[in-house]
């Protein structure tokens, strides 16, 4: 049996999963799931992840929901084929990977997504963005590339001069982040800009980018 995914391809932590599935070159079959038409509220999806979100994967009898969990499992399950993503067999890049990881997790994930959501989601529910929670949250998230120019200026990427799980996890939000009016915050660091035009360019994630297009609800 080979693995589902249950999401759209216009979510961000659909396509992080599809991502890594591409990166590692294993099959596998997209089971959309109609948010709108709410889905993932009904018993049938429940049952895979109670807290009514995609994505979720089945890979046999197993089943996992929260998409670094997943792409952590997939890096893991098929370290033996595609892109090495976390680099376990050496520690201490193995070690700076996670450490990358948390922050993408905790600094990066929490001040974008504010603005993804504002931009691109509020007007889909019929709401208007909210200027105030942009303009905190891009603050917050010139620190982080602050920081990441910093950072790039001695490694091609985040945890050393390989790609990793941890760059991975920034190409879906920072590609809607780019379709924006302050793409600037990338394009005026040179490093940020390199490293998101090597990562952003990568077949693995281009399969998925065609795809990853907001719709107006019907």
């Amino acid at each position: 049996m080979g693995l589902k995914l249950y999401g759209l391809p216009m979510s961000t932590n659909t396509t992080r999963v599809m991502a890594c599935l591409h990166e590692k070159g294993v099959d596998f079959e997209l089971v959309p799931v109609d948010l709108f038409g709410g889905e993932n509220r009904q018993p049938s999806f429940l049952a895979k992840n109670p807290l009514g979100r995609i994505p979720v994967l089945e890979d046999g009898d197993l089943t996992l929901f929260e998409s670094r969990a997943i792409t952590a499992y997939v890096a893991e399950k098929f370290k033996e084929t595609g892109t090495d993503l976390l680099r376990l067999q050496n520690p201490k890049e193995a070690a700076l990977v996670k450490v990358w990881l948390e922050v993408e997790s905790h600094h990066f994930d929490p001040a974008i997504t504010p603005i993804m959501f504002e931009h691109f989601v509020a007007p889909i529910l019929g709401k208007t963005p909210d200027q105030a929670a942009i303009d905190a949250s891009l603050e917050k998230l010139g620190k982080v590339f602050d920081v990441y120019e910093s950072k790039l200026s001695c490694t091609k990427y985040l945890a050393g001069d390989f790609f990793s799980l941890a760059d991975l996890h920034h190409h879906a939000c920072t590609h809607y982040f780019m379709k924006t009016p302050w793409a600037s915050f990338v394009n005026d660091r040179p490093n940020v800009k390199a490293w998101w035009e090597g990562i952003s360019s990568r077949p693995a994630f281009m399969k998925v980018a065609e795809g990853m297009t907001f719709v107006e609800k019907k």
